[in-house]
């Protein structure tokens, strides 16, 4: 596995539907060594904290083989860095990938927290009214990794992919999911994964409802 490409986001505006939002989803490859803390890329900004970034997604990694996928779905070029992604790499897809595996990177290391789940922000930026759509049924999300040994990296670091022996789901799984309607089990089951907190209070919220409407 190897890195392809380190993608940095400025801040610009978006115009989302009737709002212009504040963003920093473009992002563009960047030349030369890059230092990588417990929240991601220092100069990469996050237009909306509450929903992006934060120590259990600090980066969001795309795959090359579902790059080349998209290229043949959408018939046209995708530079890295399009989908909103700050790690572009090679050698695996994003499905195949569970909660909790490592990516080693030089001294670096990464731990998988979640999948990515298209919004409208997603969709302006890829000018495209029909994407969230598109990109759901894909099942290709990327996904999300928290920083567990910071250090710095460099495009084209070899990456070795070490898998979490802990009990866990797939990124596939995780993202089909999200659009289901979930029993308690399943729920339970991807609690005990070590998930992204965003992705935890969400479950933890669907759990306890569920308990509340099996009490009334």
């Amino acid at each position: 596995m190897k890195l392809l490409s380190i993608n940095i986001g400025k801040q610009q505006s978006l115009q989302n539907k009737d709002r212009i939002e504040i963003t920093g989803i473009h992002k563009m490859p960047v030349q030369g060594p890059v230092q990588l803390t417990e929240l991601g890329i220092a100069e990469d900004f996050i237009g909306s904290p509450k929903h992006h970034g934060g120590p259990d997604q600090a980066l969001y990694i795309y795959t090359e083989a579902d790059y080349q996928w998209w290229r043949q779905e959408l018939g046209k070029e995708l530079p890295h860095g399009i989908f909103g992604e700050n790690l572009t790499i090679d050698g695996t897809e994003s499905a195949s990938v569970n909660i909790g595996d490592l990516l080693h990177i030089g001294a670096v290391t990464l731990q998988v927290t979640a999948p990515r789940i298209p919004c409208g922000t997603f969709a302006s930026h890829m000018q495209d009214s029909q994407w969230v759509k598109k990109f759901r049924h894909a099942e290709r999300p990327g996904y999300y990794v928290r920083v567990l040994k910071q250090g710095i990296i460099t495009a084209r670091d070899e990456i070795r992919m070490e898998r979490f022996s802990g009990e866990t789901i797939s990124i596939a799984e995780v993202y089909r999911d999200h659009y289901e309607k979930r029993g308690a089990d399943l729920l339970k089951k991807q609690l005990q994964a070590p998930i992204s907190i965003r992705l935890r209070q969400r479950l933890e919220s669907d759990l306890e409802k569920l308990a509340s409407a099996t009490e009334l």
